[in-house]
């Protein structure tokens, strides 16, 4: 398009891409899509995107006819090295962008302090409550909170999931046991936000400290790791997961900087170099359920809130939960940032 259309680029939590508003997208969205960030290719050196799949990512947002909710967002996962764009899962880094966005665009009106968003994420027919900081009528960016995997500081954004349980396969356990025996291998396969199969570090032989480029050139560990991913696809309602990205295979292993526990995860071929937000919260929503694998590794805590550091290879991820009476979790709140990088026309 020798016009380009608009479009804000954003850094949301520990991810970045693309924010558009779907009425500017163009009727073929995603050659367009794959065009401007440049893909197929590894380095994506003919577009926006950075050659890794945390940085090829786009939100769609829209204005929103749902009752109680203000605005809709798309998510969507660009492939880097493939001619791909997948609506498949959700993603809650980029999330944490949709709020300002939504405020910077006119589809939210900003009050002064404070300014709640509330977002029907489309790809999971969840709702989230964003919480942003505003003050004499725009997004403040600058502020004191500090994520890992991000360096410097900015404003907080607090991200509150309700029900989201089963987003994706239909329940909180796909398989409908919190634990069985897969190829000679104990996993715990769970939907809290996002599909995991989340298995022991250390019955692959591993000690949990591997950095993400280690696993990745562990072509034994890989290849037995898309074996299990693609049997369980079917068995957690996914159906035949070879072209998608979910589910997220993550290894669990004992906390080592007094976290809740430690994680690694393929997102599903590349190692994040953290954790996505809504795998973050299946993990910790399974370090509290008994029989998971996570219940026996996981300092659990104790009391109605809790707040769970999940650990990964940059650092960590809080998720707060509150339970019920019951110990059942009513909700489920992350702490995130973002950053407006550029606004502008893109061109593809």
């Amino acid at each position: 398009m020798s016009d380009g259309i608009p479009c804000m680029w954003m850094r949301g939590g520990t991810s970045k891409g693309g924010y558009f508003l779907a009425s500017d997208l163009p009727e073929a969205r995603d050659a367009f899509l794959m065009r401007m960030m440049g893909s197929p290719d590894r380095r994506q050196i003919d577009g926006m995107g950075g050659g890794d799949p945390l940085s090829s990512k786009v939100a769609i947002v829209r204005r929103s006819r749902r009752s109680g909710v203000d605005v809709d967002y798309l998510f969507l996962q660009i492939g880097v090295d493939s001619a791909s764009v997948s609506d498949q899962q959700n993603c809650g880094n980029i999330l944490a962008g949709v709020g300002p966005f939504a405020i910077e665009r006119g589809l939210v009106t900003p009050r002064e302090g404070m300014t709640t968003v509330r977002v029907f994420m489309e790809n999971t027919k969840k709702t989230a409550t964003l919480s942003v900081v505003t003050r004499n009528g725009r997004v403040v960016y600058t502020g004191d909170a500090k994520i890992d995997g991000v360096p410097g500081t900015a404003a907080p954004v607090e991200i509150a999931f309700q029900d989201i349980a089963g987003a994706t396969c239909g329940a909180l356990l796909p398989t409908g046991q919190p634990r069985e025996r897969i190829d000679g291998l104990e996993v715990s396969c769970i939907d809290n936000g996002m599909p995991c199969v989340l298995l022991r570090a250390a019955e692959l032989g591993l000690g949990g400290q591997e950095s993400p480029a280690e696993l990745e050139a562990n072509s034994d560990l890989r290849a037995r790791l898309e074996t299990l991913r693609l049997a369980l696809g079917p068995r957690m309602n996914l159906g035949d997961v070879s072209a998608k990205t979910i589910p997220k295979m993550t290894l669990l292993s004992p906390a080592r900087s007094g976290g809740a526990i430690r994680t690694q995860s393929f997102i599903p071929h590349r190692v994040h170099a953290a954790i996505g937000v809504m795998a973050a919260a299946s993990v910790a929503r399974a370090c509290l359920l008994n029989g998971s694998i996570a219940f026996d590794i996981a300092d659990r805590g104790t009391g109605q809130r809790r707040r769970l550091s999940i650990e990964h290879p940059s650092g960590e991820m809080t998720v707060v939960v509150r339970l019920d009476d019951g110990n059942e979790i009513t909700d489920t709140a992350i702490l995130r940032t973002a950053r407006k990088l550029m606004d502008g026309r893109v061109f593809a």
